[in-house]
């Protein structure tokens, strides 16, 4: 008696199993992709950092320049004598203290930097530091631009006004203070640019 020949069954397999056997060769491991999210933040805040430095320097500088402003004119009569101190304008004196408060922030701010370095997937450290920026490049903002048109006075004057160009005898306070002022501008521009690196670092990926 002949053995019948055995007869072979297959069973297609489900769309679950083919599922679970597809081969994830396109598939990043979530280590490598956290670790390259990393590395790139981290760029960023060291970025963050240089400006940081940039700023502090600029708005320093800015301070002392106006805050020493301050020219006496050789002759004088016996009543008056003529001289120009950054005191004596309550716009300059705005200027001196706000830039002041200013730089004070962005010696502050500078260790919360060197987290966002150590950390570079901390949100909390990036987002404090972006409110704050914004606050105070609005102080930044509001002091040189008042100032600025302080400035523009003393070079032109105004004859609606009555107001005389003061710069042509006191040369000196006003090549003084309208290099103050452009220090407190380049301060406005990196702080702007702080706040959109630290946005962009914050923006998910």
């Amino acid at each position: 008696m002949e053995k019948s020949e055995s007869t072979k069954i297959e069973i297609a397999e489900t769309s679950k199993e083919s599922k679970g056997k597809a081969p994830l060769l396109g598939a990043v491991p979530p280590v490598a992709a956290v670790h390259g999210r990393g590395r790139y933040k981290r760029g960023i805040s060291i970025f963050d950092l240089i400006l940081r430095i940039s700023a502090v320097s600029s708005a320093l500088g800015a301070t002392v320049i106006m805050g020493t402003a301050e020219q006496t004119l050789p002759f004088f009569t016996q009543f008056f004598q003529f001289q120009a101190s950054y005191d004596d304008l309550p716009t300059f004196t705005f200027f001196v203290v706000a830039m002041a408060i200013v730089t004070g922030y962005l010696v502050l701010s500078i260790p919360f930097s060197i987290v966002c370095i150590a950390r570079p997937l901390a949100v909390g450290p990036r987002l404090l530091l972006i409110i704050l920026d914004t606050v105070f490049v609005t102080l930044a903002t509001a002091a040189a631009g008042s100032s600025a048109a302080i400035v523009y006075l003393a070079h032109n004057g105004n004859s609606n006004a009555n107001w005389l160009a003061i710069c042509q005898q006191f040369t000196d306070f006003c090549q003084a203070s309208s290099l103050a002022v452009v220090g407190a501008f380049v301060t406005v521009v990196l702080l702007i640019f702080a706040i959109f690196l630290s946005a962009f670092a914050l923006r998910k990926h």
